[in-house]
């Protein structure tokens, strides 16, 4: 029979366990279930498509007011070049240093206090001009009539002869910033990964709308750059990671592994960074456009890239999978962007119509120009 000492000793020993255990269970990581996984990398995929898709549309649009305003002003557009394209892994290699010393050497939360305030802007203004043009589109095709009243502003600011502010906007785009402030004061105040999310979808659409190659020989230029860029910075150094992990700041898409079992509330996030879809999403868009200068009535070279995309972003996340450690993604989807559209224009015979596209051809304006020059030049003599 025990005696009273050691019943206690027993006691004592068996809360011991249980508090190393409870201390244990509370300290360590969540380890993420297959069919979260699953559900956090299927749901990135499809959130990746999203501006791809619909920022590749709204591209053609935009290029097409961009030459418009050109040829009314008489102002030269100015695409990236190729020597922008080759030289922007190096600036994006500086900036990606820069932040990685700035989280090193300074505090990290004054640092995301004050991205967060940049982003608050810059994400209200991207997000709202969205939210603008969604909402424009649904009543201009279900309900015409209230789109017609809406008020018309005209903001114009000017110093001396030049202008600083000249912006045209109406009813929807006032709901639309109010709205989208709101979710940026939600952003700020709780950082949730929907709307980090939301304002990640709209810095996407914009960059993937807005930027311009011009043509083929450059996008590739910019991607086989990246493509280097990014497996140095990931496999060859921990910047890359650090940053990404340290860099409060909605420039990734995010999904909660743990969806499952905490649903919105999840903590554990798989993350894509913006560039991801970004970088490719330019190259598509472009396609997407030379599918529209050939008139064929068929995107073809847009949904092989799309294809590609997914092909390449599945490639990554299997492998991410399967080996545990951060991918480089552009190391597959590069390859897969790049390849597919050659390969099909090889078998549609377009190869060389593909590499000899062009947006705006400098070639065109600088043949005016060299004859204004020498009519000129023979008046002179």
């Amino acid at each position: 029979m025990s005696s009273g000492s050691e019943v206690v000793d027993q006691i004592n020993a068996t809360l011991a366990e249980a508090v190393n255990q409870a201390a244990t269970n509370g300290t360590a990581k969540f380890k993420s279930t297959p069919e979260g996984m699953f559900v956090a990398y299927g749901s990135l995929v499809v959130m990746a498509l999203i501006p791809i898709f619909y920022g590749s549309f709204r591209s053609i649009g935009f290029q097409k007011e961009q030459k418009v305003r050109s040829q009314e002003s008489g102002e030269k557009l100015e695409p990236m070049s190729r020597k922008e394209a080759a030289l922007f892994p190096l600036y994006a290699s500086c900036a990606l240093v820069g932040l990685y010393v700035f989280f090193k050497f300074f505090s990290k939360e004054h640092i995301n206090l004050l991205l967060s305030a940049y982003f608050f802007v810059l994400g209200t203004i991207s997000l709202s001009s969205v939210l603008s043009n969604l909402v424009e589109y649904f009543l201009g095709r279900f309900a015409p009539n209230l789109l017609k009243r809406s008020s018309k502003f005209h903001m114009l600011f000017t110093q001396d002869e030049g202008e600083i502010i000249n912006l045209n906007f109406d009813t929807k785009d006032i709901a639309s910033f109010i709205g989208c402030a709101g979710i940026g004061v939600w952003y700020i105040l709780k950082k949730h990964w929907i709307a980090n999310n939301l304002f990640g979808f709209a810095f996407a659409i914009k960059a993937i709308e807005y930027i311009n190659l011009n043509n083929i020989v450059t996008g590739c230029i910019l991607l086989c750059g990246l493509f280097v860029y990014d497996i140095f910075w990931v496999f060859g150094t921990d910047v890359m990671v650090t940053v990404a992990k340290s860099f409060d700041a909605p420039i990734k898409l995010i999904f909660p592994q743990d969806f499952l079992e905490n649903g919105v509330y999840g903590s554990q996030f798989a993350m894509l960074g913006l560039g991801d879809i970004v970088i490719p999403g330019i190259f598509i868009a472009l396609l997407l456009r030379f599918d529209v200068s050939l008139n064929r009535g068929k995107n073809v070279y847009f949904y092989t890239s799309f294809i590609a995309y997914i092909v390449g972003l599945l490639i990554t996340m299997l492998v991410m999978v399967y080996f545990k450690h951060a991918q480089p993604a552009l190391l597959y989807l590069v390859p897969c962007c790049i390849i597919f559209p050659f390969t099909v224009s090889l078998f549609k015979g377009d190869f060389m119509t593909l590499f000899k596209y062009e947006e705006h051809s400098t070639e065109e304006e600088e043949e005016p120009a060299q004859q204004q020059n020498e009519a000129e030049q023979k008046k002179s003599k």
